[in-house]
Order: structure tokens, then C-alpha cells, then sequence
């Protein structure tokens, strides 16, 4: 007789597999088309991804760089989401972090290999080694890296969204997933420092960043 967690886990892979299918569908365009000022116009040919802690800004970075790079953008917790019927944060609290995990891996490694667009991925979701690999090698990645006491602040406006903090100090949760983590973020092919500044001035210094590594990739 399967055990009611394992009823779980199986109900969330079924939902899972729908994201793993339809992921990209849901892909929100575009609100103006600026690559024409753009200094690597032409030359991106692949995804770029955000990836860095809970907190660090990546959908609300995300959105705007989509905007000015002219392309759609997509969250890969929405995707999970849209999938489960659930947050990502009760999907995470009723199924476990393991099903989680294994579900996000799926729903990353799916986006990852769509059309050229701007991907946010959850804070864990590039922490683990076969993500890790498959979007170095598909994508450019992009670590927004945001000091700690920016980050529990930003994530104390949302509490109920971060399961992984409610249950414990939130800047001390946050100092040691930083520091288990960033060994892991610093693999992205760019590193941004984030601060309380505003979101535009962190997508043109993502912008100049994209354009160098570019150049250097020639």
C-alpha cells in the first residue's frame, strides 16, 4: 500500500510532468523591443538566467531586463505553481524539499532548453550540481548576489512566500544559506552585486556584463 507521502510525492511528479510539458507557454512577452540599443545586438543566442538567493531580486530584475533586452521572461516557481495548483512555498511545506527539488530540476532543465528568453529560477534550484551544469552549458547565467541584512528585509515582506524562514531567525537562516551557497552561485558565468539601489541601475550593469561576455565568447 503506498504510504501517504508517497501519494504525495507521486501527485506532485504527475504535476511536475504537466510543467515539464507545457513550461514556456506561459512565457509573458515583451513590453517594448529595445535590442537595437543594445551593444550585442544579434549575438545572444541563448537563455539568460538569474540565479542567486531568496530575496536577491531576481523575478522583479527579470522582468525589466526582459523589457530591455527586447525578449519574454519566465519564473520557474510561477511554473511550478501554474503545474501544482499550490505557491511554490505550499508545494514546498506539503511535499518536502526533496520532491520539490526534483520537480524544480525538471521544470529548469525544461525552460532551459527553450526559446532565447530571461529565466528566474528559485533561491536552491542552481545549488544543485546537475542544474548547475546543464545551465552553464545551455545559457548565461547571472548570480545577483545581495548582502544578507538586504535580503531579510526584502523577504520579511512576504513571509508566508519562504518556508524556509519561518521557522527560524531570518537573517541567520539567510547568513548560512549564503554561506553554503555561494560557492555554488559563484560557478554563474557573471556575478552582479545587488544593493538597496534601484532595479534599473542593476539591469544596465547586467546589460554591460552580458555585452563583455559576449565579447569574450567570440
Amino acid at each position: 500500500m503506498m504510504s501517504p507521502r508517497a501519494g504525495c510525492g507521486g501527485r506532485l511528479r504527475i504535476a511536475m510532468g504537466r510543467a515539464f510539458a507545457v513550461s514556456g507557454a506561459r512565457c509573458i512577452a515583451p513590453l517594448s523591443m529595445s535590442r537595437r540599443t543594445l551593444p550585442f545586438n544579434g549575438k545572444l543566442d541563448r537563455p539568460v538566467v538569474l540565479v542567486g538567493l531568496m530575496g536577491a531580486g531576481k523575478s522583479t530584475v527579470g522582468r525589466r531586463l526582459a523589457r530591455r533586452l527586447g525578449l519574454g521572461f519566465v519564473d520557474s516557481d510561477s511554473e511550478i505553481e501554474e503545474a501544482a495548483g499550490l505557491s511554490a512555498g505550499e508545494v514546498f511545506q506539503r511535499f518536502g524539499e526533496r520532491d520539490f527539488r526534483d520537480g524544480e530540476r525538471r521544470v529548469v532543465a525544461r525552460l532551459a532548453a527553450g526559446p532565447v528568453r530571461v529565466i528566474a529560477t528559485g533561491g536552491g534550484a542552481f545549488v544543485d550540481p546537475a542544474t548547475r551544469a546543464l545551465l552553464n552549458a545551455r545559457c548565461v547565467t547571472v548570480w545577483l548576489d545581495a548582502p544578507v541584512d538586504l535580503l531579510a528585509e526584502r523577504t520579511a515582506r512576504r513571509p508566508d512566500t519562504r518556508p524556509m524562514l519561518q521557522d527560524a531567525d531570518r537573517a541567520e537562516t539567510l547568513a548560512r544559506l549564503d554561506a553554503s551557497r555561494r560557492p555554488a552561485y559563484a560557478e554563474a558565468h557573471i556575478r552582479i552585486t545587488s544593493s538597496a539601489g534601484s532595479h534599473t541601475e542593476v539591469v544596465n550593469r547586467i546589460v554591460a556584463a552580458l555585452a563583455q561576455h559576449l565579447e569574450e565568447k567570440k
